[in-house]
């Protein structure tokens, strides 16, 4: 499951368990140095308190033979007369010639070593002693490892137990603070869970995390984004209906008008519908044109698309339509240019283009396409000498549905706004300007595709 709430908590028990661990083995190692280093010194003050409180020691009398267990001194019976003592300590006591005179018990005890602290093997078991000498005479304690081990872990217990509780309470202590750093994006989660499908306002960052913050602001973004674009849709919805409303009431009375025209009449009457049928037809396919546009519509596929075979196309389409209107349609230069983008969006723009100066410019005007490659830059242009567009009116006839002369214009006022929209959407610049012939000059400058060949 990809939870950043339990990669949290996996991370940081993970850390805090491995941290323990590491402590726990560090205070083990310390604290059995610290316990061997008391009872060392425990061993030295058991030794010099024999010392002490021998009587025979005291004595001096170095050839004395070795005593029976019962004839060991008052402390020594006090403190190893039964067997239970020997997993304390085996205290001895030595002549400096290697024999023992006393032993807290017979026989038992590793052999005489020299003076200070050693750790030996005897009989299959390893004990620490400490050897004390005075005069002709030593004291030697010792112990079993395996006995000081055993008391050592009977501490060990009582010192994991602080660790463990140390660990639990850690662990529901990040726990805890996991599950609070995390509320906002819950409460986040749930504020838009319980939204309408409509209610696109922003998202408050009053008191949200500063990790968070950026996240909310860039969903803020989107939230302006996708109302704009919703309002965009509804008012496109509202324009078409009410562009086709107009088309389509005239289609209805035309075809009223053919039922009760004379049959001499009716071919003119019925050229007329044909006529209304084809306008029609023409705004809905620009319709569908400028719908494709969207910006949650299908994205485009884009890839190399060779411009000066596009436009010769173009060119060649359009001649019949040109011919019919007594418009001189060329081209001047082709120059080979390769760019990329969506080769049906870049042939509607073009279709647009030649489509506008034909319907302006009128009977007997001139048409020219031409493509140059300036730079980096391919130049699409499309000039006639018709009447042109007012230099103030340049850009409000690139929106959707503007018509200057609405009583003469048989187009739908879509062209140069789907012409403007495509180009957008290659990252090419539109413009409207003079054309030197007198009439309009229509220009879309391209970024050329790096393998574009370089016209000869």
């Amino acid at each position: 499951m990809n939870s950043i709430r339990s990669r949290l908590l996996l991370w940081q028990i993970s850390a805090l368990v491995l941290t323990s661990v590491v402590v726990g083995v560090l205070t083990f190692r310390l604290a059995w140095g610290g316990f061997n280093d008391v009872r060392d010194q425990g061993l030295e003050q058991i030794a010099q308190a024999v010392l002490r409180h021998d009587k025979t020691l005291n004595a001096g009398s170095a050839n004395a033979a070795p005593k029976a267990p019962q004839d060991l001194s008052i402390l020594e019976k006090k403190w190893f007369a039964e067997d239970r003592y020997l997993d304390q300590f085996v205290s001895q006591i030595w002549s400096n010639q290697g024999v023992l005179q006393y032993s807290s018990l017979p026989e038992v005890g590793p052999p005489m070593q020299p003076s200070g602290h050693h750790i030996v093997t005897w009989r299959g078991q390893s004990w620490r002693l400490y050897t004390l000498p005075q005069g002709d005479r030593l004291v030697q304690v010792a112990v079993t490892t395996h006995i000081r081990r055993q008391h050592f872990y009977e501490l060990t217990t009582w010192l994991l137990i602080p660790l463990g509780v140390l660990v639990v309470v850690l662990g529901m202590l990040i726990h805890q603070a996991v599950l609070r750093s995390l509320r906002p994006l819950e409460n986040m989660r749930r504020e838009l869970g319980q939204r309408d499908v409509a209610d696109l306002q922003a998202v408050s960052t009053t008191g949200l995390p500063a990790e968070i913050v950026p996240l909310a602001e860039t969903l803020n973004q989107l939230l302006t984004r996708m109302d704009v674009l919703l309002a965009h849709q509804r008012q496109f919805l509202a324009d078409a209906a009410h562009e086709l409303n107009t088309p389509l009431a005239a289609i209805r009375l035309q075809a009223q008008l053919v039922r009760r025209t004379p049959e001499a009449e009716r071919v003119a009457a019925l050229d007329e519908l044909d006529r209304g049928i084809l306008r029609t037809s023409h705004l809905v396919s620009q319709l569908l044109q400028l719908a494709r546009l969207e910006p949650d519509a299908r994205r485009s596929e884009h890839a190399m698309v060779q411009l000066d075979a596009l436009v010769r196309e173009v060119v060649v389409s359009f001649a019949a339509r040109a011919a019919e209107h007594r418009i001189d349609l060329g081209l001047t230069s082709a120059d080979p240019a390769c760019v990329r983008g969506d080769a049906q969006a870049l042939r509607a723009m073009l279709d647009n283009l030649v489509d506008n100066a034909l319907r302006y410019a009128g009977e007997g005007a001139r048409v020219d396409l031409a493509l140059r490659v300036e730079g980096h830059h391919a130049v699409v242009e499309v000039m006639d000498n018709g009447p042109g567009i007012a230099a103030a009116d340049r850009e409000r006839v690139q929106e959707r549905f503007v018509r200057l002369d609405q009583g003469q214009s048989t187009g739908s006022g879509l062209g140069l706004a789907i012409v403007r929209s495509i180009a957008d959407l290659h990252a090419a610049h539109f413009e409207i300007t003079d054309a030197p012939s007198g009439g309009l000059l229509a220009r879309i400058r391209f970024p050329m595709a790096a393998d574009t060949p370089t016209p000869t």
